[in-house]
């Protein structure tokens, strides 16, 4: 520890938004202190971590003056790039993950390349910088194809499913005026998306959550399931495994999410994020050990928490915000429609489109939970009545 009298670690999280605002929730009870770096005071962590740095939380002085009181430097984001964490490293600031375990998050194409390396279920893909790269590759695997920024993406923000060559053309020119490197891969024919979250320790300990199914729209995360209803104990054993052996591989440290694809053979990676992760969310009420808590534990080397759930199902729906910015004023009418279930909100500005929050329920039955759900958020969002 930095300090000679210090008796609890400090934990710096680089990013002030929702994830390091639960991350937080989960320091408190912990005893651990907890700070964040946050870009502006009304971010959401800002809101309500004692300890904020305000600051640019992808530069460089901003960074190292940060995390030089931290005992471990962790993420909400991917997004610092490569040489910062490396000057960070180098000056001996604890990162966890590292900066070699995170360029695996931040670049499709060394995401890609390495999977492809250790022989993961990939979608066929390559590098492109030319409309003909896209078109011979498309004459392989048939239209459409998808296309990804190599960097940058999220949320659906960064990929293009195109039908053909002129629809491709425009994303190649864009992508070439804005010097964003691009990859194309197949378009796989998928029957759900799951997601499976492990936690790894520098001690080399591990914990797999059981794998969800979560529901896509407009590239966002609607809904999770967890446990992925009708999902075989073979397929998801292996899923589990799969994600054990990247964690290992790319020698990553806390949270590891993979976002797969299932087919009707088995499963395809998709992406990966390193650090709590949207599809985790429902393991704060439907979990033993939340994902935050657990992510907290991994990057102090800490024993890892059961991942163990507390109810046969857990449904998790996010919260997106509309038109109205009073959503604190329909819990009422939720909460007396719902007793047991759960809403968390980031004390985020609404705006249509974005996660504001998530409500979560649990029970025996995953479609009268799922529409449990999906009743709370329109309602909160105020698309229902």
């Amino acid at each position: 520890m930095s300090e000679t009298n210090r008796t609890v670690p400090v934990v710096g999280m680089v990013g002030g938004g929702q994830l390091a605002r639960m991350t937080h929730q989960a320091a408190i009870a912990l005893g651990v202190d907890f700070r964040v770096l946050a870009a502006r005071p009304t971010d959401s962590a800002a809101r309500v971590v004692a300890d904020v740095h305000l600051g640019d939380d992808r530069g460089r002085d901003d960074l190292l003056a940060f995390a030089k009181d931290s005992d471990v430097v962790t993420f909400d984001h991917e997004h610092v790039p490569q040489p910062v964490l490396r000057e960070l490293h180098d000056a001996g600031i604890v990162l966890r993950p590292g900066p070699e375990a995170l360029h695996h998050a931040q670049d499709k194409l060394v995401m890609r390349t390495r999977l492809s390396e250790l022989g993961a279920p990939c979608p066929r893909w390559r590098g492109i910088t030319s409309l003909d790269e896209v078109t011979e590759f498309a004459g392989q695997t048939g239209w459409p194809v998808v296309l990804k920024a190599a960097r940058g993406g999220y949320d659906g923000k960064g990929v293009w499913v195109v039908g053909d060559a002129a629809e491709a053309a425009a994303v190649v020119e864009r992508a070439a005026r804005e010097q964003v490197p691009l990859l194309v891969e197949e378009k796989i024919a998928f029957r759900r998306e799951l997601a499976v979250q492990v936690a790894r320790s520098p001690y080399g300990q591990v914990a797999a959550y059981p794998v969800v199914e979560t529901v896509q729209r407009g590239g966002i995360c609607h809904e999770v399931i967890a446990p992925a209803p009708h999902l075989s104990e073979d397929r998801a054993v292996a899923a589990q495994e799969l994600a054990i052996e990247l964690a290992a591989a790319l020698d990553v440290v806390g949270l590891l999410a993979v976002e797969l694809f299932e087919t009707d053979t088995g499963v395809v990676v998709n992406e990966l994020a390193m650090r709590p992760h949207n599809s985790g969310h429902w393991t704060i009420d439907g979990a033993c050990t939340s994902q935050f808590e657990q992510h907290l534990r991994a990057v102090l080397d800490l024993p890892l928490g059961s991942p163990r759930t507390v109810a046969p199902f857990t449904v998790m729906a996010n919260l997106l915000g509309g038109h109205d910015p009073h959503v604190f004023n329909r819990y009422i009418h939720v909460m007396a429609r719902d007793p047991e279930l759960k809403v968390h909100f980031y004390g985020k500005e609404v705006r249509p489109g974005r996660k504001i929050g998530h409500v979560t329920v649990v029970g025996d039955d995953p479609d009268a939970l799922l529409e449990r759900a999906r009743t709370a958020a329109a309602y909160l969002k105020g698309d229902a009545q």
